[in-house]
């Protein structure tokens, strides 16, 4: 089929289990009931939390809870709708009009994080201490209270939050609004994002070479946006993290994401420390598979000469997903079979759409969302199983309640990236001939690179970038000289970087959406190296079932125990730098083979 025609088959989701539509009742109604409700919370606790007792607090809170519940019910069906064509004024009008509303709301209960942070940790011992019904609440309290150190006055906190829809917000939907309406000349016809970059995968080499130097031609003419949203993203991030006195520009993304500086530190360092046994070594073996010394970039994702460039029906890709599902957990897969059933999956490529793939996790009370730009190839097929291994997270966490079901990025990335590693064991299982299991060992390669290495190197990005923004505006040619850099670091001489490539910093979303977001991805990999190791073990020991167990307990935690506590169970320790050294040896040991 042409990707076009495979489109028009492929399945979209049922947004109607948040809203029937943009104009249903229950939009108003919703929307309603939630000022009112904010508004009453406002009146009857603002300036008195101090007064409360245990139970008193913990009532004020679940309150809170059902009111975020309901926001975030509205925020994720717009987000939705919006995400299914950018393009669409209607949609985006929708979508700008409800975040709007949901952030005026929202500022009549901020007041509940500001109070809570002024009680001294005396008094807040006491009253988890005397009550039941708070010490539910307890470890969304702890983590409210780690950002305590940055709080700003109420006043000044206020004043951001109701700015951030003409602020950070506002950019983000610049630069997403920019991607979604660029087209790229491709052989006489114009290719969206998605379109253009899955070409640069494709078998021939003329093709590749062609759609790359589209993507750098059309990136490098809309250069001076891409430029101005980066350089007042970078600005705004660095005048909020001087009044809340982060020390670095990623020490806010740390707090967020509930791990130390020091932990971080130490993974990205073992990752750079790596590059020459991973990136380096890899990319010059796999020049000498195409009979070269050096590799132009856009041979870095090339499909091996060998390679018969197989395409995964949207059938085959769900049942070899879901059965590596079944295999590890019934649970698992039967949680992963109503995404399909259901209608909880927007796969196709159509104009306008968000590029990339992702899982919103909407609202307890409802249940996950998967968007992909399915175009059957394997990278496609494990997208599915990462994106998917988000979803049954997201469900299996629900149960936490809209306060506590989200996990901090680093660990929610552990299910993703633990659903792609059951799926491409499942297909090598099923894989018989030596040189199809060569190439798909060199994809998976291909694929933990991409995940590790070239995150850290984006994270490495980021963080020049951040400091650099410090002394003054960066120009378009300074910020490509920053990317030609860390990707030559980090990816090796045996890779060759034409000027235009220079401009392909500026399609990465998470730069825009959340910066130094993109750790999470190399802490995730090697995290779940650690974790598939250790189930090997356990499962060859007859102890299979203690560790699904023990794993479908972690994801069901949520956002309610810390790292250590979580990995506790399976002997994994992440402050300790061997930690990461281990995961990243998984990656040196399957390109040993392939050499």
């Amino acid at each position: 089929m042409t990707a076009s025609k495979q489109s028009k088959s492929l399945p979209g989701w049922d947004l109607s289990d948040l809203y029937a539509s943009p104009d249903a009742k229950e939009v108003a109604a919703d929307l309603k009931k939630a000022r009112r409700g904010a508004e009453a919370l406002q009146k009857t606790y603002e300036g008195g939390i101090s007064g409360l007792d245990g139970d008193g607090l913990a009532e004020l809170i679940r309150t809170y809870e059902s009111l975020e519940e309901r926001l975030g019910k509205l925020a994720s069906y717009a987000q939705l709708l919006y995400a299914g064509n950018m393009t669409d004024g209607k949609r985006a009008r929708f979508y700008q009009d409800t975040m709007e509303a949901v952030t005026d709301i929202s500022a009549h209960i901020l007041f509940l994080t500001l109070e809570m942070n002024r009680l001294p940790d005396k008094k807040l011992a006491v009253l988890l201490k005397e009550s039941a019904k708070l010490r539910h609440y307890a470890p969304w309290i702890e983590h409210v209270r780690t950002h305590r150190p940055y709080q700003l006055s109420d006043e000044l906190e206020k004043f951001i939050h109701d700015k951030s829809v003409t602020g950070h917000a506002a950019w983000s939907r610049l630069f997403d609004e920019t991607i979604a309406a660029l087209r790229f000349p491709y052989e006489g016809r114009q290719l969206t994002e998605p379109e253009i970059m899955d070409l640069m995968s494709s078998k021939d080499a003329a093709a590749r070479k062609k759609a790359a130097k589209s993507v750098g031609k059309v990136f490098g003419e809309h250069a001076p946006v891409f430029t101005m949203i980066t350089n007042v993203l970078a600005k705004d991030k660095e005048i909020e993290d001087r009044w809340r006195g982060y020390a670095e520009p990623i020490s806010s993304r740390n707090v967020a994401n509930r791990v130390e500086d020091d932990v971080t530190a130490a993974l990205l360092a073992t990752v750079r420390k790596n590059f020459p046994a991973l990136s380096h070594r890899y990319y010059r073996i796999k020049a000498s598979w195409f009979g070269k010394r050096t590799l132009d970039y856009w041979d870095r994702n090339a499909p091996l000469p060998e390679d018969g460039d197989r395409k995964w029906k949207w059938e085959e890709a769900r049942s070899i997903v879901l059965e590596a599902y079944a295999a590890f957990s019934p649970e698992m897969a039967k949680i992963g079979k109503r995404f399909f059933d259901e209608n909880w999956i927007d796969v196709p490529v159509r104009p306008g759409k968000a590029p990339g793939a992702f899982a919103h996790p909407t609202v307890p009370s409802a249940h996950p969302y998967l968007l992909l730009n399915y175009q059957g190839k394997t990278r496609d097929v494990m997208t599915l199983a990462h994106e998917l291994g988000h979803g049954v997270h997201q469900v299996l966490a629900g149960g936490q309640g809209a306060l506590m079901a989200d996990t901090p990025l680093t660990l929610a990335e552990t299910a993703s990236v633990f659903g792609e590693m059951l799926t491409f064991q499942e297909i090598l299982r099923r894989e018989k001939k030596q040189e199809v299991r060569r190439i798909l060992i060199a994809g998976k390669v291909e694929d933990m690179l991409n995940t590790v290495v070239r995150q850290a190197a984006f994270c490495e990005f980021e963080q020049r970038v951040h400091t650099e923004r410090r002394k003054g505006e960066l120009s378009t040619e300074r910020l490509n000289e920053i990317w030609l850099s860390v990707q030559g670091e980090s990816l090796g001489p045996a890779l060759k970087f034409h000027p235009e490539y220079g401009n392909f910093w500026m399609y990465i979303p998470h730069f825009i959406h959340s910066a130094f977001y993109v750790y999470a991805y190399a802490f995730g990999d090697c995290l779940v190296n650690a974790l598939y190791a250790q189930y090997q073990k356990e499962r060859d020991a007859g102890q299979a079932k203690g560790f699904e167990k023990k794993y479908l307990a972690m994801l069901a935690a949520g956002g309610t125990l810390h790292h250590r506590e979580l990995l506790a169970p399976f002997g994994l320790d992440i402050s300790r730098p061997a930690f990461w050294q281990q995961g990243l040896d998984i990656i040196s040991g399957y390109i040993d083979m392939l050499e």
